[in-house]
């Protein structure tokens, strides 16, 4: 036995790595494949179909992307399952562009068609819900303006300079004589409004860039910007004609709106209602999906 062992040891090269006579050397196992990150009852769902799924969850970090898209295919999975196991069928729609419906997203639609009643808003619940809102049927605020716009791009260092002295100088002409702003308009003005002596017209809510709609707030009815008002296309002289304040719009113009807002707002609750039955129900590991929200339900 000695003999053998020397000799054994003599092929393999030193008798420290010689293999003992009385041993076989295994193979490395193979790795063992990872669990599923999260599944519902048993379906599991892929990290690599989460991560996909997240970009379509804006959110303030990846994390909580990720998260939103977890919860989001859960939820996906609860109504495809209970579907699947009701039997369900149905047939894929089109729109108007001939976009076809996914076969799932099909599948879910008819679900929730067969599973959730809401209710129709009456007028009795838009009136309501319109005394109860006031704040929120309310017309713009229009604001009649008139502007100088004196261009020079942003990245024009110099230009954005000498064109900023050239609105304030003729903010200074201005001041000293008002009556001559259609014509220094029409003369400086890199606007096409020049042509009506600067003026905008009605103004509301966006019908600007931020930069103006933020100086143009701050001025009272009659009164110009006493400094130039830059943005990016260059220096403003900014004069506020006039301010229309926003009223209160009748119920009968409204009435529609709110009747879709609340019929659609009832919906998504009996959507999230339903979707923590199911949940209730189901084995789901690796996430907590907590309230349920009818907008997971694409």
């Amino acid at each position: 036995m000695i003999e053998f062992g020397a000799r054994v040891a003599g092929e393999a090269g030193t008798a420290d790595s010689a293999v003992p006579p009385n041993k076989v050397k295994l193979p490395a196992p193979p790795p063992k494949p990872d669990k599923p990150l999260v599944s519902v009852n048993g379906v599991a769902i892929s990290r690599e179909t989460i991560s996909a799924e997240a970009q379509q969850h804006p959110a303030s970090s990846p994390a909580d992307a990720f998260r939103e898209a977890a919860r989001a295919l859960v939820v996906r999975e609860l109504l495809l399952g209970e579907a699947r196991s009701l039997g369900m069928a149905a047939e894929p729609a089109k729109d108007g562009k001939g976009r076809r419906e996914t076969d799932d997203d099909a599948l879910i639609r008819a679900l929730l068609d067969q599973r959730i009643e809401s209710p129709k808003a009456d007028i009795a619940a838009c009136r309501r819900y319109y005394d109860s809102n006031p704040g929120r049927f309310v017309s713009d605020t229009v604001f009649e303006a008139r502007h100088i716009l004196v261009a020079a791009p942003l990245g024009d260092g110099p230009a954005r300079k000498q064109a900023r002295a050239t609105a304030q100088s003729l903010i200074g002409e201005l001041t000293r004589d008002p009556s001559r702003f259609a014509k220094l308009a029409r003369q400086h003005s890199a606007c096409p409004s020049k042509e009506q002596g600067g003026n905008l017209g009605q103004l509301t809510q966006g019908s600007t860039v931020p930069e103006f709609e933020t100086v143009l707030k701050t001025l009272e009815a009659g009164q110009m910007s006493p400094v130039p008002a830059p943005t990016r296309f260059g220096y403003h002289v900014i004069q506020l004609d006039r301010i229309i304040a926003g009223s209160r719009l009748p119920f009968a113009a409204v009435r529609d709106r709110i009747a879709v807002y609340l019929e659609a707002s009832s919906w998504s609750r009996a959507v999230s209602q339903y979707i923590g039955i199911l949940a209730g129900k189901a084995d789901i590991r690796g996430i907590d999906i907590g309230g349920v929200h009818g907008a997971l339900v694409r």
